[in-house]
């Protein structure tokens, strides 16, 4: 039964997608917005950034908080805000950092450990704010938010931003898209989890193994997205 379930959700979830690129197409020629390239940039690093190069998904970053805080939508919801605020501050101060700090004065063999520096103090300030503002998500995200300090999509997105050679802008961009990637797979996996908590499942496969089969099942819908990138680039005129 479990696997009917989670064929349910993935062949909903395709069409969903589907329908969402095509929509996307449409009122794209609608507005004839192709001439406008710069404009056009952000939008193919934005889509690429959620949907065909997913954080979580695509590029396996973020593995632990993936599977260790969606067990609920609400949880999974305020993981998924809280490294979006991490992962966009610490891309704009990193940046800044590389550029005005590390490469002027040839230091930039010590990126890895300036950046794990800015996102450990940005952290603190997070978990800092959530104590104070809303001390049951506190309490929730419990040892998982201190790991944000650890979570090598963080890291990885800011150094994927010099790597690209991205401006600050498009820097911004792709961290907020990213980070939006990681939450909207956080969001959809605690709801099938949640789903399949009210479902039968067999003793063997109660907890993790049920929930490695979902992840691979998501990741897959995900997959379906490989190759919108290229006709999207050919679509608004940047191939």
């Amino acid at each position: 039964m479990y696997v009917v379930n989670c064929t349910l959700y993935f062949s909903e979830f395709v069409r969903c997608k589907l329908y969402l690129v095509l929509l996307f197409t449409l009122h794209v020629k609608s507005l004839h917005v192709k001439k406008n390239i710069v404009f056009m940039e952000y939008v193919l690093i934005f889509i690429t950034a959620i949907f065909v190069n997913n954080i979580v998904l695509s590029q396996f970053l973020g593995i632990c908080p993936f599977l260790g805080v969606s067990k609920k939508v609400s949880t999974a919801s305020g993981m998924g805000l809280a490294v979006t605020f991490v992962l966009t501050l610490a891309t704009i101060v990193t940046y800044l950092i590389q550029k005005f700090v590390l490469d002027p004065n040839g230091l930039a063999y010590l990126q890895t450990i300036a950046f794990i520096l800015v996102i450990a103090a940005l952290v603190q300030m997070v978990e800092i704010i959530l104590k104070k503002v809303s001390p049951s998500l506190y309490q929730a995200l419990g040892v998982f938010l201190p790991l944000i300090t650890t979570n090598c999509c963080i890291l990885g997105v800011a150094i994927l931003v010099i790597q690209k050679d991205y401006n600050l802008l498009q820097g911004v961009v792709y961290a907020v898209s990213t980070a939006l990637g990681f939450f909207l797979a956080m969001v959809i996996f605690a709801g099938l989890r949640e789903q399949l908590a009210m479902t039968k499942v067999p003793k063997a496969m109660n907890g993790m193994p049920i929930a490695l089969i979902t992840a691979a099942l998501l990741s897959m819908a995900f997959m379906g997205f490989s190759g919108v990138d290229g006709g999207l680039k050919i679509l608004f005129g940047l191939d």
